[in-house]
């Protein structure tokens, strides 16, 4: 029996020839990534925030430390100096005996030796004396018991007497000396130069 031509409409209703067929779809113009949402903070933006804020934070702990040295190496020298000027002003009165030796002329032999090493150590730690005769007196450095009146030869109060010497370590002050003092001399009244007026002839 030979089949007839097949009628289209019977191809349209065949599930068979349908199957896997999909309606191809094409994007719509326009279509982009949807934006993210208006609430959503971005994080290139907060990495550099963190870093700014640790940047700040490290520059802050650095200035802190770098104070904080500032302070202990002063400190330190502080510490380091009064302790020097403490075993200094302990031997003050053993330099007093050789000063006054000296003056004596009992200053000889291995004293003498043992004397000079002394002084040269203290030297070598920043001791200096002070308070000789001829001196601007200064009452942060003399203490004055004595006054001498006035003299013709000084311009400012000055040292007249030496009595103990003083001792320092660079602005610091140990011992003050102990002096006299003598004022300059007040100047002479001068006398008048206009000559005395003459007296009148009678007319």
């Amino acid at each position: 029996m030979t089949q007839g031509p097949t009628d289209p409409e019977d191809l349209s209703t065949d599930p068979e020839s349908t199957e896997g067929v999909l309606p191809e779809q094409e994007p719509a113009a326009g279509d982009e990534p949807a934006p993210a949402p208006a609430g959503e903070a971005d994080p290139v933006a907060e990495a550099k925030a963190e870093l700014a804020e640790r940047t700040a934070d490290l520059q802050r702990l650095q200035a802190e430390y770098v104070n904080y040295k500032r302070r202990v190496d002063r400190d330190r020298e502080l510490v380091r100096a009064q302790g020097e000027a403490k075993v200094l002003e302990s031997l003050l009165t053993v330099l007093d005996d050789i000063a006054r030796a000296d003056q004596h002329g009992e200053l000889e032999g291995g004293f003498k030796a043992v004397a000079d090493s002394l002084q040269g150590a203290v030297t070598k730690h920043g001791l200096e004396t002070f308070g000789a005769t001829g001196d601007a007196f200064d009452p942060a450095l003399h203490e004055a018991v004595t006054h001498a009146g006035e003299s013709p030869d000084v311009d400012v109060t000055s040292v007249a007497l030496v009595m103990r010497t003083g001792f320092k370590v660079g602005d610091r002050v140990l011992r003050t000396a102990i002096v006299g003092v003598v004022d300059p001399a007040a100047p002479a009244a001068e006398a008048s130069e206009d000559p005395a007026p003459a007296d009148q002839p009678d007319a």
